[in-house]
C-alpha cells in the first residue's frame, strides 16, 4: 500500500511540476513622483496568465539595490488578480527615503543617474499548488530627481 501511495505522490508532483505557470517580466523602472517621505519609482511588470480563470496575486515584494547595497525594500499587499488568458500590467511603487537619495547624490557622477538592480517576487495563488512566487530581476539606470522635479507635482 505504501508503494502505491508513493507512486501516486510522484505522479501528482510530476504533473504539478510540468503544469503551465504564469510568466512575468519587468518592462521598465521610472520616476513616479516626489513626496514628503521620499522618492517613488514605478516598476512596470507584465504578467501573462495561461489559465482561463483569474488568479489572485497575494503580494509583490521588492528589493532595490545600488552599488551592492539595499536602498529600498517593501511589499505591495493584495495588488488584485491576473485576468484569465490575458497579460496584466502591474505598477509596483518602489519608495526610496530622502535620506538614501541624499547619500546616493554624493556617490554618483555628473550624469544624475544611478545604477540599480531591482529584485521582485510576485506571489500568486495557483490552484492545487498554493502560493507560488515568480522571481524577477532587472538592472539598469534610473534618474535621480532634479530641482525642476520638485516643482512638478502629480
Amino acid at each position: 500500500m505504501a508503494h502505491l501511495l508513493d507512486k501516486a505522490k510522484n505522479f501528482v508532483a510530476e504533473k504539478v511540476a510540468n503544469m503551465k505557470k504564469p510568466e512575468a517580466t519587468i518592462d521598465d523602472v521610472d520616476l513616479k513622483g516626489l513626496g514628503r517621505d521620499g522618492v517613488t519609482y514605478s516598476a512596470k511588470v507584465s504578467v501573462d496568465n495561461p489559465y482561463s480563470h483569474s488568479i489572485p496575486i497575494c503580494q509583490v515584494s521588492y528589493v532595490l539595490k545600488s552599488a551592492g547595497r539595499v536602498i529600498a525594500s517593501g511589499t505591495m499587499e493584495d495588488p488584485g488578480s491576473l485576468n484569465g488568458n490575458e497579460k496584466t500590467l502591474l505598477n509596483v511603487p518602489v519608495k526610496v527615503p530622502h535620506s538614501v537619495v541624499v547619500s546616493l547624490v554624493r556617490d554618483i557622477s555628473s550624469d544624475w543617474d544611478i545604477d540599480y538592480e531591482l529584485e521582485l517576487g510576485l506571489t500568486v495563488d495557483l490552484p492545487l499548488v498554493g502560493d507560488f512566487t515568480i522571481p524577477l530581476s532587472t538592472k539598469g539606470e534610473i534618474k535621480l530627481p532634479s530641482i525642476s522635479d520638485f516643482w512638478k507635482r502629480e
